[in-house]
């Protein structure tokens, strides 16, 4: 289950010999701590570009106020700086490998379902098309990284989970919730997820198959710090249009390379990638017409470093996708193509003085789309790409960290410019502070603010019932949080308030009243969230259970005639729970409840406005291992419950799987 970082452990500090002036411990002006390292922590502890664990471990050697060095074992997201898990201020939420291998989905999207404070609406199974928001923020909100690289998709968020990497080579997936600007520059408005892969050694396959024509193989190789993985998904899918013909089918494929080199004085890391996907769309974006078809490829490169403390990176995204209103048919309806292209190029570093860590850095950062729908005209066009638009974005960071024995603040500012709309460079702060008031409790507190530039789509979307608006503001969000957190080796217990205030929010919305009604997108006057989380974890030799309960509550009211697409959908409750019982050496059981209240409405095929429905689901998941082979069972909604995510989208009913996974050596 999702767990939050916490310092575990205890630390040996040799003082003896610090104060003779001829000590080795003087020469090096501080007092060394020695800290205990178990195997599992050093296979998994990392620090990461963006200072998202994505490397191996590094002692931390940070002068505090009283010149003390502390080796601590983990380095984690929530600030620029790379902090100690003891020293670190804001909370990072993590999803371990162990909990990944035990979920029963199929997708890096559906694992996001159990983390209370994350909305998933699904329009697809398997990771066709799902929109992921943090705290009541839409899809657009979040900041998406892949091993601390932002990449993020700039026509929309619907495509942001279009990863290249499978289930099996990821390590952990982390999210921190709340706005960072400073931290993951201008998407993270209401917080960021990032995953974190690692090539395991030896080789690895994967086999399944199940309800809907629902078959997938996955396979892996690693060696000598490289690693390569493939796999492909293909379903029949769970309805068919009117017409008879199939509107929910999924075929799809991925491949992706890791790699990595180490020296004394240098270290470099690098990734590339492909996702290639086709999915019937049936209603996705119009109840008028159920044979919709979309077609998405991404590709991925990046390299990133670090030498003595400086880390530069530099990586390039591209994005390819086709939308067919009628499948196969582009008339009457011409199909929409797009290609976005994203380059990237940052430098972080940091330094330990006498008053703390500073960090400071800057990015720079090209969008770039060409397509037959979205952006200016072109002067010369290019097959079906008419039209087309260019920004670059321009951040410089600067934190500092003060570091005491029980107390960490950290505060800091991002200044950004965008070419678009020729905006000018604007500050956004933030301030963190957490108390460590006994091994096992901490409290905290943060004020931070963030911003989001509008989509291409938002901007110039205006076909097929849909109005954009090329003038929209950036999005600015400013947040207060405060908490409490329990942590021991057996018991894991959290609660927190927040408070989110939106300005100038941005949504696609449509008045009802009107004689021919069409979505607008525009920016909302000021959107105010309060929210309340509390989870309780409980991990024993062979039982886990965790309990997690979010609450919202946005204080803009619309009226009864204007319906909101995404931004006011928000999940007013969501508690989810989690059980995984070891029953035997090899035999393990896995049970998953969420339930899930919705607010807004949606206009049915009938063109009645209705209103969401709470929902509760059940998935769950056996499975048995016998070296070197784990074969099991997966069920998913398996009481049947026949629920949306998205007006006029259907949700499957119950999907029965079965696979086994090797591990060769």
């Amino acid at each position: 289950m999702y767990k939050s970082l916490f310092n575990q452990r205890k630390a040996i500090r040799f003082r003896q010999f610090t104060r003779k002036g001829w000590a080795l411990f003087a020469c090096l002006g501080r007092v060394v701590t020695i800290g205990v390292l178990s195997v599992a922590t050093l296979e998994s502890a990392t620090a990461a570009h963006r200072h998202v664990s994505t490397d191996e471990q590094q002692s931390d050697s940070t002068q505090t106020a009283d010149k003390e060095a502390t080796l601590d074992d983990v380095e984690v997201t929530g600030s620029r700086a790379p902090l100690a898990v003891g020293q670190a201020v804001r909370m990072v939420t993590v999803l371990s490998r162990e909990d990944i291998q035990a979920a029963p989905v199929q997708s890096i999207n559906d694992l996001l379902k159990m983390a209370c404070g994350i909305d998933v609406r699904q329009r697809g199974p398997i990771g066709a098309q799902t929109d992921v928001g943090i705290r009541g923020g839409s899809s657009e909100q979040i900041a998406v990284l892949l091993n601390g690289i932002n990449i993020c998709d700039p026509q929309t968020g619907h495509n942001a989970f279009d990863l290249p990497c499978d289930l099996a080579d990821i390590v952990r997936i982390e999210v921190l919730e709340g706005p960072a600007a400073r931290v993951y520059g201008t998407s993270s408005l209401v917080g960021a997820v990032n995953i974190v892969t690692n090539a395991s050694h030896g080789l690895n396959a994967r086999l399944e198959g199940g309800s809907f024509g629902y078959l997938s193989a996955a396979v892996s190789a690693a060696m000598a710090q490289q690693g390569v993985s493939g796999s492909y998904t293909r379903s029949d899918g769970y309805q068919r249009a009117r017409s008879g013909a199939l509107n929910s089918d999924y075929t799809g494929g991925k491949a992706f390379y890791q790699g990595s080199y180490a020296s004394d004085d240098v270290r470099l890391k690098w990734h590339a990638g492909l996702s290639a996907k086709g999915y019937g769309s049936n209603t996705f974006y119009s109840a008028k017409y159920d044979e919709q078809y979309e077609h998405t490829t991404k590709l991925f490169a990046a390299l990133q470093g670090d030498v003595k403390g400086i880390r530069p990176a530099v990586y390039w995204n591209r994005g390819y996708d086709r939308f067919e209103l009628i499948r196969g048919q582009e008339v009457p309806v011409p199909f929409n193509h797009h290609r976005t292209d994203v380059f990237g190029i940052n430098l972080n570093g940091h330094f330990d003085w006498l008053l703390g860590r500073t960090a400071l850095g800057a990015e720079f950062r090209n969008e770039d789309i060409v397509s037959s729908a979205l952006g200016e005209p072109l002067h010369n066009p290019d097959g079906n790409y008419v039209s087309g638009l260019n920004r670059s974005n321009l951040s410089f960071h600067l934190e500092h960290n003060l570091l005491f024995r029980q107390l960490t603040l950290s505060a800091g500012f991002m200044a950004v410019k965008n070419t678009w709309n020729e905006m000018p460079f604007t500050l956004y702060p933030g301030i963190d502070a957490a108390w460590r008031l006994s091994r096992h409790v901490k409290v905290y507190a943060s004020y931070n603010s963030s911003l989001r530039m509008p989509s291409f789509t938002e901007l110039y979307y205006s076909v097929g019932g849909h109005k954009a608006d090329k003038f929209l503001k950036p999005e600015e969000l400013r947040a207060v949080e405060g908490g409490v957190q329990y942590q021991s080796p057996v018991l894991t217990a959290k609660a927190s308030l927040f408070h989110h205030h939106a300005r100038n929010l941005i949504d696609w919305v449509m008045d009802t009243r009107a004689s021919e009604a069409v979505w607008q997108s525009v920016n909302h006057t000021r959107v105010n969230t309060f929210g309340q989380e509390a989870s309780v974890d409980v991990r024993l030799p062979s039982l886990t259970i965790a309990v997690a309960y979010c609450h919202l509550h946005q204080s803009k009211d619309e009226a009864d005639y204007l319906q909101s697409r995404y931004a006011l959908e928000y999940l007013r409750h969501k508690l989810t729970a989690r059980s995984r019982l070891q029953l035997s050496e090899r035999l393990a059981l896995t049970l998953d409840y969420r339930f899930q209240d919705r607010t807004g409405t949606y206009t049915d095929t009938q063109g009645e406005v209705q209103a969401y429905h709470p929902y509760s689901l059940v998935d769950g998941r056996i499975d048995w291992r016998l070296h070197p082979c784990t074969f099991y069972v997966e069920v998913n909604n398996l009481l049947n419950h026949r629920y949306v995510d998205y007006g006029n989208v259907p949700q499957p009913g119950r999907w029965l799987m079965f696979g086994c996974t090797v591990k060769a050596f």
